[in-house]
């Protein structure tokens, strides 16, 4: 049975609960937080208002990715117990896709022997 809107923002007290945007997208990075930097770096004056809540979305999921290949980096080599820079730019340049995206990025405390 799908929630209708009143039953999802009321609490037992009756009183209503607003729910964050990135509560109700179900994603960790603040969508409010992405729509400021948006606004501040972009000159539209008119945003949709899906456009923070998708962006936030992809970055969390490029995170995601790359926090998961570093991990596994780490995991693979035995010494580590948390991930550096290091393991960082090998899981970025040992990914095709992730490669491709932050060709033009550096890595802090990093030399870019990769590219």
């Amino acid at each position: 049975m799908p929630r209708n809107r009143e039953n999802c923002l009321r609490e037992s007290s009756g009183r209503r609960h607003r729910r964050s945007r990135t509560s109700r997208a179900e994603l960790i990075f603040a969508v409010s937080l992405v729509e400021q930097h948006l606004r501040e770096i972009s000159r539209a004056w008119r945003l949709s208002d899906m456009v923070p809540i998708f962006l936030a979305a992809i970055l969390e999921s490029l995170t995601r990715r790359l926090l998961e290949l570093a991990g596994n980096e780490a995991q693979r080599r035995g010494t580590e117990r948390r991930i550096t820079p290091e393991l960082l730019d090998l899981a970025v340049y040992s990914n095709m896709e992730l490669s491709d995206v932050f060709q033009f990025i550096t890595i802090s405390q990093v030399a870019p022997a990769h590219r």
